[in-house]
C-alpha cells in the first residue's frame, strides 16, 4: 500500500527509515529560536517531576473540607471579590473568632 499523496513510501518503509536514523540526525537546532531548542536532560527530569506533584490540599493541612450553607448574598459578595474568595471567607471567620473569643 502506498503512503500519502506526497509520499510514495509504504507505511512499513517509512517506519523502517525513521527507526534506522542515527540519533545525531533526529533534530538539529539552528541556535536562533529558543522555543525550538531541545530540552536538556535536566529540564526533562524537572518537567517529569513537576508532573508527578500531586494536586489538591497538601498532606498535613490544618483544613477540613465541609459543606456549609450561607445566604446567597454572602456567597455572592465573596465570589465577587474574585479568585481566592474562599480564603478571604476563611480569614473573615478567623477574624470573627478573634473578636468573639470562644
Amino acid at each position: 500500500m502506498i503512503g500519502s499523496k506526497t509520499n510514495t513510501m509504504s507505511r512499513e518503509e517509512v517506519l523502517s527509515a525513521v527507526q534506522n536514523l542515527p540519533p545525531s540526525q533526529d533534530f538539529v537546532w539552528d541556535g536562533i529560536n529558543e522555543d525550538d531548542r531541545p530540552a536538556t536532560d535536566e529540564e526533562l527530569r524537572a518537567g517529569i517531576e513537576l508532573n508527578r506533584i500531586r494536586r489538591g490540599r497538601p498532606s498535613g493541612s490544618e483544613k477540613t473540607q465541609i459543606a456549609l450553607r450561607v445566604d446567597n448574598t454572602v456567597l455572592d459578595a465573596f465570589r465577587a471579590t474574585g479568585k481566592g474568595w474562599q480564603t478571604r471567607m476563611n480569614n473573615a471567620l478567623k477574624e470573627w473568632l478573634k473578636e468573639h473569643a470562644v
